[in-house]
């Protein structure tokens, strides 16, 4: 029998798209303080709040840097983390320099993996490293971004902001997200120390189902209350 408790453990609640207000953030922070989420993951400005909101909670406060696109400077990125962790986060999502994996400047991605990490590390954070898979074509990107956090000693590795769009060859603009061919690469060069996160395109239980039976460890999500709703009628288990 599922537990809709565990299937709640495994998600960060995502409170990040630019039009909430701060009242649909505090209540974003009871639902997922109701459900016991892992975490939410707000916008870095709240994240003060946050940690009132969920003050005596077993939700964590988890915020994202350099987002969406991964341009900021690595000295910026620094800064962003010491003070997401000055404020109260205890989970970083960070994006990587994407235009400088594609130019397979690796050198430059391992310092900024490390520099953020050990931001991270001084304040008991958890570092999780955001690929944005949509935009790396080629599997060789992600396997070497892999290899690079799993020597840096990250905590996860990312598939996506669940903000990307790359132009279909129908000429529209999609988002994948989480697509299980991603996520089967990114397990596969993980490591046994490293866990992965799936975000983007998680919005029904199947598709939180589906992921966790791949292996990945948690996952982003918007739509955690449809979610959790749905394992409840299909489970009848651990009511909130």
């Amino acid at each position: 029998m599922e537990s809709v408790r565990t299937l709640a453990g495994m998600i960060d609640h995502s409170l990040l798209h630019p039009t909430l207000t701060d009242e649909q953030l505090e209540a974003g922070c009871a639902l997922a303080k109701r459900y016991a989420t892992a975490s939410v993951c707000i916008k870095p400005y709240a994240v003060p709040r946050a940690a009132e909101w969920l003050e005596g909670s077993v939700v964590r406060v988890g915020t994202v840097i350099g987002f969406p696109h991964g341009n900021a400077s690595l000295d910026i990125k620094v800064n962003e983390t010491e003070r997401a962790c000055r404020d109260g986060a205890v989970e970083v999502d960070m994006v990587v320099n994407i235009g400088r994996v594609l130019g397979e400047d690796w050198a430059y991605a391992d310092r900024e993996i490390r520099a953020v990490l050990a931001a991270c590390r001084d304040r008991r954070a958890v570092l999780k490293v955001i690929f944005e898979n949509d935009y790396l074509k080629e599997d060789r990107f992600k396997i070497r971004l892999c290899e690079i956090c799993r020597e840096a000693g990250a905590d996860y590795v990312k598939t996506s902001t669940g903000y990307a769009f790359v132009k279909d060859t129908d000429g529209r603009w999609v988002s994948r997200g989480a697509a299980d061919g991603d996520l089967k690469l990114m397990l596969r060069h993980a490591g046994p120390a490293m866990k992965v996160k799936a975000a983007g395109g998680i919005r029904t239980l199947d598709d939180l189902l589906r992921v966790r039976a791949l292996g990945v460890s948690r996952v982003g999500a918007s739509a955690t209350e449809s979610i959790l709703k749905e394992a409840r009628e299909r489970f009848g288990t651990d009511p909130p």
